[in-house]
């Protein structure tokens, strides 16, 4: 009777095939399975393209104003017509999606960081530094984002700079919160303990054991945040304390069209279908990918 031979770990390893696809290449099936959620992708790659090619595919100068053309309808020189100062809404629109993906980008890369600062150092600590925190953090959820926005806004005028930082500062909390709580469940984890044990400092713990397993609650929340941010970016622009002019702005646009509503409405329709459309794909992505990554919700996509 012939022996097996005996193999090796490391030929073990090679020769057995990796049947286990990576986690990434499965969030992205995953998400592929769903039509509305393929769509939602396509919509917000052509918004991120028009935003960074805008001066290439804008047919004018968003700020050249013409009065002689003040106020025209749709045609073949101006596909969505004009405003008041004969500026085409096109073009408008389409550098307006820069600021609005820029202001959504920053604000939750913003709120983000500090909210996550927070909660992981709250929950991870506890005692004193959880309930100083806490109670700040309830403070700021009791002031609604656009009525902080406004109030700062009062204080340190308008401004791209000035929104970024109302609106990153009012969003945090809910960031500060959900970070806490998945921080509170896995600190009791046994890895967690026995790294401390083995003389691990709580700061390496917390960033290298701790934040990697509480980290997908976050991108989700940071993905559906991005589409809240702009369509509170559009209404202070649309108050008069977001972008200030001439730089166009989706906001300021519907803002600016309001008034001749019934003479060329596509001032103000376009940009809001510009802004519904955009908060619409980010929100669907953004409830796509909790379905994904979230353990409780396994399954749902298949």
């Amino acid at each position: 009777m012939s022996k097996i031979p005996n193999v090796g770990p490391v030929t073990r390893a090679i020769t057995r095939p990796n049947s286990k696809p990576k986690a990434s290449q499965s969030v992205l099936r995953a998400l592929l399975r769903r039509k509305v959620v393929v769509v939602a992708i396509v919509v917000l790659a052509i918004i991120v393209v028009t935003a960074a090619f805008a001066p290439l595919l804008a047919p004018y100068d968003p700020n050249e104003q013409d009065p002689a053309a003040s106020l025209q309808g749709a045609s073949a020189a101006h596909w969505l017509g004009t405003d008041l100062l004969g500026r085409d809404v096109l073009s408008r629109i389409i550098f307006g999606a820069r600021i609005s993906l820029l202001v959504g980008a920053a604000v939750v890369v913003l709120a983000g960081l500090l909210g996550v600062t927070i909660g992981i150092i709250s929950g991870y600590v506890g005692g004193v530094v959880d309930a100083a925190f806490m109670r700040a953090i309830d403070a700021l959820m009791a002031i609604p984002v656009v009525i902080f926005g406004l109030a700062l806004g009062a204080a340190l005028g308008g401004g791209i700079g000035n929104v970024i930082l109302a609106l990153g500062i009012g969003t945090l909390p809910v960031f500060a919160r959900v970070m806490r709580g998945q921080v509170l469940g896995v600190r009791e984890m046994d890895y967690i303990k026995a790294g401390t044990v083995l003389g691990i400092g709580p700061f390496r713990n917390m960033l290298v054991h701790v934040l990697p397993n509480c980290i997908s609650p976050i991108i989700v929340l940071m993905t559906m945040n991005i589409g809240a941010a702009i369509l509170t970016e559009s209404g202070l622009s649309f108050l008069g304390l977001g972008v200030a002019p001439p730089m166009a702005s989706w906001g300021s646009m519907v803002s600016d069209g309001y008034r001749f509503i019934t003479m060329q409405p596509l001032i103000s329709f376009a940009p809001g279908i510009a802004i519904v459309v955009t908060v619409l794909a980010f929100n669907i992505l953004g409830d796509a990918l909790r379905d994904v990554l979230d353990p409780r919700l396994k399954g749902v996509l298949r």
